[in-house]
């Protein structure tokens, strides 16, 4: 009961805030700002009334619901953190969140540790795995980067964890903002980048690049921004797509940015009734390619049921794919480091469950 009440006196704050002020200035001025949203560079396809029933009939009482689910426990690995690693190293969490130990810098992308990915605590798409290891335990923590405000990338109790626990500056879209904001992160620990816009933080260079997307936490969609990110180091570029549709801005990100040594690129939760906002694993490795990648990190899947496919086949369509273009491919256990200059071996670990 103490939970539910927590949870339902959480809930207004959970939808965010609204940019006012100066925050407001820069989201008006914005060049993907049209005067009332924020827009794509292709266009997106409509959302029609039968596309919406044949996406609830399908997600409620479509046919084999229960290959959405992994078939056994997921194999998780609880690494122990390493504060002083040179070259780059990548730990993905499960969905999208991961840590970027970059020349030195390590660099949390998009964490999301609560147990529902929603605005109330005690309704909406639960996990499918634990975290491999508690936020508390994953040690210093140098940056933190969000692509978008969906609840499955930017989270309110994870985000006051950090707060509360060090002093890693936030980096976020245009508007995000005024959701850290009203979520009490200092101004100070707030960095707002508009696409093709950058911050350098503990030596990286991060740059905030285009995606095909949406935003929103509430009624209203598309006020604030959407983003890919380059995180550009010393000696070892990533590249991370947040969430996306595949468009020809990858092959431009790979010309200014590239070669990448690692892409952590969204395979999951695609669906043909809206191809334009996310990737098939196909899609992804065709990104991987055009941003010159020379490994590639599938993430944004296997951690919640976000759409109709089965749970493990975005990681048999990527290994696949993968194979046919000739491109280095990991798919780690949700908690395992991959050290990318030698990664290891794809192994088919949710095949086995």
């Amino acid at each position: 009961m103490r939970k539910t009440i927590a949870a339902l006196r959480d809930l207004p704050a959970a939808f965010g805030g609204k940019a006012t002020g100066a925050r407001a200035k820069r989201v008006r001025a914005s060049p993907q700002f049209d005067g009332k949203v924020f827009r794509n560079a292709a266009t997106r396809l409509p959302m029609t009334a039968s596309s919406m029933r044949t996406i609830f009939r399908e997600m409620f009482f479509g046919e084999h619901r229960e290959l959405r689910k992994p078939p056994g426990a997921v194999p998780l690995v609880a690494s122990a953190p390493v504060l002083s690693a040179d070259g780059l190293h990548v730990t993905w969490y499960g969905h999208a969140s991961a840590l970027v130990e970059l020349d030195g810098a390590r660099v949390l992308l998009d964490p999301v540790w609560s147990d529902r990915v929603s605005p109330a605590a005690f309704a909406g798409p639960r996990r499918l795995h634990e975290p491999p290891v508690a936020l508390s335990d994953l040690g210093r923590v140098d940056a933190v980067v969000i692509s978008h405000d969906h609840y499955d990338h930017l989270d309110l109790a994870t985000v006051r964890s950090l707060v509360a626990s060090g002093d890693a500056p936030f980096l976020v879209p245009l508007g995000v903002g005024a959701h850290l904001e009203r979520w009490r992160v200092p101004a100070s620990r707030i960095i707002e980048l508009d696409w093709h816009e950058e911050a350098t933080v503990a030596g990286i260079r991060f740059v905030a690049t285009p995606a095909q997307h949406f935003s929103g936490r509430g009624i209203t969609n598309d006020d604030t921004l959407w983003t890919s990110w380059a995180l550009l180091g010393p000696a070892h570029r990533v590249f991370y797509s947040g969430d996306t549709g595949y468009f020809d801005g990858f092959a431009a990100i790979g010309e200014a940015h590239g070669p990448f040594d690692a892409a952590l690129i969204q395979i999951g939760a695609y669906a043909a009734q809206w191809s334009d906002i996310h990737m098939t694993p196909e899609e992804g490795v065709a990104a991987g390619i055009d941003v010159r990648a020379n490994l590639l990190i599938p993430v944004h899947w296997a951690t919640f049921q976000l759409a109709m496919h089965p749970w493990g086949e975005p990681a048999d369509r990527v290994w696949r794919e993968a194979k046919a273009a000739d491109l280095t491919l990991a798919i780690p256990r949700p908690g395992e480091r991959v050290d990318v200059s030698e990664p290891p071996p794809v192994d088919g670990w949710w095949q086995a469950l």
